[in-house]
């Protein structure tokens, strides 16, 4: 299966920071893709970086030729072509690494944390504070888009920690956010 990508960029707008344009741009794809169904696209961010924390001003695509075609021929990205340049479809260059984008959750609620122990565990609750201190809660540095979900209408931050290049590339299917916990997608 030969796999394509399509870029998209965002432009430079005076009223709108490029991670607020990103975080709309991405919800407006994860939308098209619930309602598409597909497992076939997967997302990258060319200009990730950790340090400074940013996913860059560029969507990246992934997928068979067909599926990018199906999911550019519905009208996902209404509000925002005045934001962004779209480049055709192109095939993923041969000499591309591979990498895994996969989500990231901190374990950031104590109490929440400290309910799972005394249900999973049958323990008291100050025997959960002694084992899970509020000290606990893990915070992440690391690129997110805010998003909504489809499914629940929760807002949340959707933290993406990527890989360092892999020998061998992985197939498998993407989610509704693009991502797999088992496929790589082109890094380049």
């Amino acid at each position: 299966m030969s796999l394509h990508y399509i870029d998209i960029q965002l432009q430079a707008d005076p009223d709108f920071p490029a991670h607020q344009l990103l975080s709309a741009l991405y919800a407006k794809l994860h939308r098209a893709l619930v309602q598409l169904q597909s497992k076939q696209i997967g997302v990258g961010f060319p200009d990730y970086s950790e340090r400074p924390i940013s996913l860059g001003s560029v969507l990246r695509l992934f997928g068979p030729e067909a599926a990018l075609a199906q999911l550019m021929a519905q009208s996902w990205l209404t509000g925002m072509h005045d934001h962004v340049r779209v480049t055709a479809s192109a095939p993923v260059p041969t000499a591309a690494s591979h990498r895994w984008l996969t989500r990231k959750q901190a374990k950031s609620n104590p109490q929440r944390l400290r309910r799972r122990q005394m249900k999973r565990h049958g323990i008291s609750a100050d025997e959960a504070l002694a084992r899970v201190p509020d000290t606990a809660a893990e915070q992440l540095y690391l690129p997110f888009v805010q998003i909504r979900s489809a499914s629940t209408g929760q807002s949340f931050n959707l933290f993406l920690a990527l890989s360092e290049p892999v020998a061998e590339p992985s197939l498998g299917e993407f989610n509704a956010y693009g991502l797999s916990a088992n496929a790589t997608v082109p890094w380049f």
